[in-house]
């Protein structure tokens, strides 16, 4: 393949500091979903590539976890200005490896902005405790690194993902072997070239591109202390396995299937634009997309508003791609399954095709009435723009079929009405609530994660819980006084 000719240069490992070949790996193709294009090339790297940056990240731990965090800590800082000097230029990376809309992506690089922004404020969290538990004798609490620890990045979100770890990871003491996704490798080479030069020490963070084995390797190397992934639950379900089978820390998020539970009471404008919001926005790709409403009892007038509402997302313009042909192969296959099966097909995305952009895989925004809970439809998660809408009589038949998925990511209620919306809050199975809001993302310091098969673990990614992670507890205990009484304690 000529990579001379691609949009960008072919795509390197970055280990102490440096972008380095990988002569013994092969090269896979990185295409862009809003053209079907080739743009760069990625090597498939090896478990010796994997050795080699763990052996950097380890040359830089000691000095780096001896640097006090109020010096850390001035790297992100800067690093804060720097995203927000390239804010166009990341947005449109973004864009091009992901297939987002512009919006969408400088969005995606805001994020990882306030991500940032919280990590500067560890300082403020990790201070320790300290107590004279007897008389002369003092005792300490002291949050530690681990070591070298990893991140296994999705596809969905080439920027915000690396930051819901690198910055926490980084600024309490570690050092981070980041594996981004093998689609959207991009963003992961400026994030390390922007840390670089902010100041970041070379082996502080390296970055390993590959695919499976990759994933395996960081699973079972023995000098890794804990590993983080965000993908789909199967391969969660793997990687916690192998990795605590390794006995490494390890917390994974999974797939979803949010539930929005519309009340006929609801405000019809504000939920309609709401939930076609939630079904659509980065093209259903997000774990946090509202794929089902749950209509309770006579909802039809919102049903229609609704449908109006998704009829103003227009592909290539304010809806961008799927990720992969696939993908859009999958996605409109679930819509043909379940109009097959008796569901009523209210606005179709299938067959959609972006003038110029011919080879793009774009899906439409698709509303399907009338879904039944056996339908794969209701069941599996689309990541597509697909909301599939069931129909109960009662707030209790909408819990039951909330309650009975698998997944325990985020639900949703839309109501004017206190205790239907705090019963919800009581009663829905998963990690993240929403009333009269479609995405339920937590914004820092409120940690983002779900329940059930949504997460593995038992901490959360983001936020104050990700401290707890990624940090261990040294207890000192002291006594200089010998004239003091002696008693059990000392």
């Amino acid at each position: 393949m000529e990579t001379q000719a691609l949009k960008y240069p072919a795509i390197r490992n970055y280990v102490a500091g440096q972008p380095i070949d990988t002569p013994a790996a092969a090269l896979l193709d990185v295409f862009s979903p809003l053209s079907g294009a080739v743009i760069s090339a990625m090597p498939l790297s090896t478990a010796a590539d994997l050795d080699a940056a763990v052996k950097a990240a380890q040359a830089a731990f000691p000095a780096w976890s001896a640097t006090p965090i109020k010096e850390r800590v001035q790297i992100f800082y800067r690093y804060k200005t720097l995203l927000e000097r390239d804010m166009q230029a990341l947005a449109e990376l973004v864009r091009e490896e992901n297939g987002k809309t512009f919006d969408e992506a400088r969005a995606e690089v805001e994020k990882a902005v306030e991500l940032t922004e919280f990590a500067c404020s560890l300082p403020q969290l990790v201070q320790g405790e300290f107590l004279e538990v007897s008389k002369g004798v003092e005792a300490r609490a002291e949050r530690k690194p681990l070591g070298v620890v990893a991140s296994i990045a999705p596809f969905n979100f080439p920027n915000m993902v690396p930051h819901w770890t690198i910055p926490n990871a980084l600024v309490l003491g570690n050092c981070l072997i980041l594996k981004p996704s093998e689609k959207v490798p991009l963003s992961a080479v400026k994030i390390a070239e922007l840390l670089k030069e902010a100041g970041l020490p070379d082996g502080v963070l390296n970055v390993v591109n590959g695919d499976k084995t990759i994933v395996e390797a960081i699973c079972d190397h023995p000098d890794i202390k804990a590993v983080s992934f965000v993908g789909s639950t199967p391969i969660a379900k793997v990687v916690y396995i192998r990795a605590t089978s390794n006995l490494k820390r390890c917390v994974a998020l999974g797939g979803a299937k949010n539930h929005l539970l519309v009340l006929p009471d609801a405000h019809p404008e504000m939920t309609a634009s709401n939930v076609a919001a939630s079904m659509s926005g980065c093209a259903g790709q997000r774990c946090m997309a509202g794929s089902t409403m749950v209509g309770v009892g006579n909802v039809d007038h919102i049903v229609s508003k609704l449908v109006e509402e998704a009829r103003k997302i227009m592909p290539g313009k304010n809806l961008g791609s799927v990720i992969s042909r696939e993908a859009k192969a999958r996605i409109e296959r679930y819509i043909t399954e379940a109009e097959a099966a008796g569901a009523k097909v209210l606005l179709d995305g299938r067959g959609a095709v972006v003038p110029g952009h011919e080879d793009g895989y774009y899906v439409g925004p698709t509303v399907i009435d009338y879904v039944t809970p056996d339908m794969a439809i209701a069941q599996e998660e689309v990541f597509g723009p697909v909301l599939a809408i069931l129909r109960t009589k009662t707030l209790d038949e909408a819990l039951a079929i909330e309650n009975a998925n698998p997944y325990g990511n985020a639900a949703a209620v839309f109501t004017q009405s206190g205790s239907h919306a705090r019963y919800v809050m009581d009663h829905a199975s998963a990690g993240m609530i929403g009333v009269n809001i479609g995405v339920p993302v937590p914004r820092e310091p409120f940690s983002f994660g779900g329940w059930n098969e949504s997460k593995f673990g038992a901490c959360d990614i983001t936020g104050k819980s990700s401290i707890e992670f990624w940090t261990q507890l040294k207890k000192t205990t002291t006594k200089w006084n010998p004239e003091s009484r002696v008693n059990w304690m000392s």
